[in-house]
């Protein structure tokens, strides 16, 4: 089904206001997500839906959290989220740690006790518009299996940055910790398509390419990405006094209770290290001379991180955004969920 960003962004909004949030935190979440769409990046978006309505409508959700901020440092503070929807309070967050930035050039903001706040591309976008260097990074429930282990401890543990060039144009990097996103088996799962085998392994740790059989995902590039999760879990968790590793919880455990979960904003302004205009000029200059490499045989262009999610967005304002039929008929219902997500395994089976 191919559908409008602005019909997708109200669909999306009305189903979560249906399911308890006010409208302001609905319209906030609904833009977290079709940002990810319009992007390509279906794993966060319209797909988590119903999931997300079934926790807002049994309570998981705190639809009316008192936010706290607390300065901690000149250029520290804490965002206490109060179990809201993650994406309003990553959101406002970050409008804070930029802020701050702005005024003394530096800020480190943990953001705590928040749910779900899909991809992170959203927030150091937020930066890099405002001309800043953005950073993110949040933990999630254990899905992975350690390198050299056969049982799950850390989560996905994504790591996101983005940068300014000239003219509103901007680097950005986002990533999970693992080969890839729960969030990319979830696509596959709602397409009925098989995954790569180097995704996940199955219940004897075996690779797999049914999504419905994944047990657990792999860390990216072995050892590599097990110390990149380890260090995601340490400043997400640790490091805000929240749970961590195989403590946190899981997306499906139980939907009324909050998920306590974390996330670290870091803002850098260019400004108070060199000339802020030089620095964009430069970042530009980078784009540019990566999309000048020779590239590879059966490549068309280098592109530059984040480019290929640009490119898409474009091409889907134009000719809107695909989703799959089955969200789509969810999304123009009546019903909050059609499927209960509630305490089902970290692979809601």
């Amino acid at each position: 089904m191919i559908v409008s960003k602005q019909q997708l962004h109200l669909l999306i909004k009305n189903k979560l206001h249906h399911a308890g949030l006010s409208e302001s935190h609905a319209d906030t979440v609904a833009d977290v997500l079709v940002h990810a769409d319009a992007k390509g990046i279906h794993s966060h978006g319209a797909v988590r839906v119903e999931y997300y309505a079934e926790r807002i409508s049994k309570g998981g959700t705190n639809t009316a959290p008192d936010f706290t901020y607390t300065e901690t440092g000149p250029c520290s503070a804490v965002f206490d989220g109060d179990n809201g929807a993650g994406h309003v309070a990553a959101k406002d967050a970050m409008e804070r740690a930029i802020k701050m930035a702005q005024e003394k050039g530096v800020a480190v903001v943990g953001v705590r006790r928040i749910g779900h706040s899909g991809a992170l591309s959203y927030f150091v976008e937020q930066a890099s518009q405002a001309g800043m260097v953005g950073i993110s990074l949040c933990q999630s429930d254990p899905m992975v299996v350690p390198f050299g282990g056969s049982e799950v401890y850390y989560g996905t543990n994504p790591i996101a940055f983005s940068a300014p060039g000239v003219d509103d144009k901007h680097i950005t990097f986002d990533m999970a910790t693992t080969v890839q996103a729960w969030g990319k088996v979830l696509d596959a799962r709602s397409r009925h398509a098989d995954i790569p085998d180097t995704w996940a392994v199955d219940k004897s740790g075996k690779p797999t390419t049914d999504p419905f059989a994944v047990k657990g995902l792999l860390p990216i590039a072995g050892p590599k990405g097990y110390g990149l999760m380890m260090m995601v879990d340490v400043l997400s968790g640790i490091l805000l006094g929240l749970p961590f590793g195989k403590h946190v919880s899981s997306m499906y455990h139980d939907l009324t209770q909050g998920r306590e979960l974390g996330q670290l904003h870091i803002v850098i302004n260019p400004a108070f290290f060199t000339d802020a205009i030089l620095f964009r000029e430069h970042i530009s200059q980078v784009m540019g001379e990566l999309n000048a490499i020779k590239p590879a045989p059966n490549v068309d262009k280098v592109l530059y991180p984040g480019e290929n999610s640009q490119i898409e967005e474009q091409r889907s304002a134009k000719e809107g955004i695909e989703i799959v039929d089955e969200i789509y008929d969810y999304l123009i219902s009546d019903a909050l969920y059609n499927k209960s997500y509630d305490n089902k395994n970290p692979f809601a089976d």
